[in-house]
């Protein structure tokens, strides 16, 4: 199973399952609210208990919460932070098992979402379906296991443009994007069918996912042959709830089966994270994780076995022409990603998820990108979690985002 869902929250979510009683299943369904307008693109909407007024408005910034409709129908949260300075906005996306509240963390002087808004960046933060702050569906509740029918792929083709859309609209400027391990994936596999490359000024990937073939978590690699083939039949479950005690069961028996340290998971899944806090952990643990869909779990293990980047595989010929009008899901090349469009890719030494093999094989498929627009950082003592909740981040990475857009910023 491979990666940010089996990442950081499964680690940390991990020390939850094995060490608390368990909660009751679905514990992340209270948190959707219904549709509060029929405007797709609605205007801000004053929320009491949105990210805006849990982590942003406490601080002393303006916030404002919006919400986009999918084309399949989908709402999504969307918080935004004005920057004094009038500059181009940035959209922030997360991974995998987790929320919008991942980039605000820290302490405002270390929240990478708070240095773009005191550097007078319009800052988007995005929330995927399923997730606490998503506002659900329009017909389709959270208890239907329909609601759960989604893969990475879907991302790709309606929430990530849903949001850029809304971004563009209100702002009418083309943005800066900042994405971290699967909020990666589904841009690196977006540009290279040429999509949203019109609406982005510049993308800035950080923990770069798109080849797992080389991952070294011990755990990761366990689970991601666990996750092979229809594993709902397993759980008799869609939704992929952590929280819940089907998954519970199974993290159990995935540990003691494999004989590895399950109290140890932050390590055992993303690497030997070097400069977290202890208290930003703490606050980490009380909001997070996040639903997903097991169907998305099943779709990234598929990408740890195949070694490569495609679409999902339905695992039948037949359903796969079905699909795709091809007996095999179609592969994401991520050599057509314009040479043109700047990238800035941050990766650490210690990544026990984005392995510096893996990152190795996704730099050679942009081996022909321009050589002004490519900006490659590495830093040897980083792991997973360190690229957005590492204390050392905003001298070592998020300054140079801030130079990297900066030097983008020109119309």
């Amino acid at each position: 199973m491979a990666y940010f869902s089996f990442l950081i929250n499964l680690a940390l979510l991990g020390l939850i399952l094995l060490l608390v009683p368990h909660q009751p299943f679905a514990s992340s369904r209270a948190f959707f609210l219904p549709p509060y307008s029929d405007d797709d693109y609605g205007a801000s909407q004053p929320l009491g208990n949105g990210i805006c007024s849990a982590a942003v408005t406490i601080h002393g910034y303006k916030c404002q919460e919006y919400q986009v409709t999918t084309d399949d129908g989908y709402i999504l949260s969307v918080q935004r932070i004005p920057g004094g300075g009038g500059g181009p906005p940035v959209l922030l996306q997360h991974g995998v098992l987790v929320d919008g509240m991942t980039w605000l963390l820290n302490s405002p002087e270390q929240s990478l979402a708070m240095i773009l808004a005191d550097n007078g960046f319009d800052v988007w933060i995005s929330n995927i379906r399923g997730t606490r702050f998503s506002r659900g569906h329009v017909t389709l509740d959270a208890s239907n296991p329909e609601y759960w029918n989604w893969t990475w792929d879907d991302l790709v083709i309606h929430d990530l443009p849903s949001v850029i859309e809304l971004v563009f609209r209100q702002t009418g400027q083309k943005i800066h994007y900042v994405g971290h391990s699967m909020g990666t994936l589904i841009a690196l596999a977006s540009f290279s069918e040429g999509k949203q490359v019109d609406k982005v000024r510049s993308a800035a990937l950080l923990s770069p996912i798109a080849y797992l073939s080389h991952m070294t978590t011990a755990l990761g690699v366990v689970a991601a042959k666990s996750f092979v083939g229809e594993i709902t039949t397993i759980f008799g479950l869609a939704e992929f709830n952590p929280k819940g005690e089907p998954v519970a069961n199974f993290l159990k028996a995935l540990c003691l089966g494999s004989g590895i340290d399950c109290y140890d998971l932050l390590t055992a899944l993303t690497g030997k994270n070097c400069c977290l806090n202890a208290s930003t952990v703490e606050v980490f643990l009380k909001n997070e994780p996040q639903s997903t869909s097991t169907k998305n779990l099943v779709h990234m293990a598929q990408t740890v076995r195949d070694g490569v980047l495609s679409k999902y595989d339905y695992g039948n010929p037949n359903f796969n022409v079905e699909h795709y009008g091809e007996s095999r899901p179609p592969v994401y090349d991520l050599s057509r990603i314009p040479h043109d469009l700047p990238l800035f890719l941050s990766y650490g030494g210690q990544d026990a998820l984005s392995d510096v093999k893996d990152v190795t094989t996704l730099l050679d498929y942009l081996k022909l990108h321009d050589v002004d627009k490519l900006h490659v950082q590495y830093i040897k003592d980083y792991a997973h979690a360190d690229f957005i909740m590492g204390v050392t981040a905003k001298d070592l990475v998020y300054n140079q985002i801030l130079a990297f857009f900066t030097n983008h910023s020109k119309p």
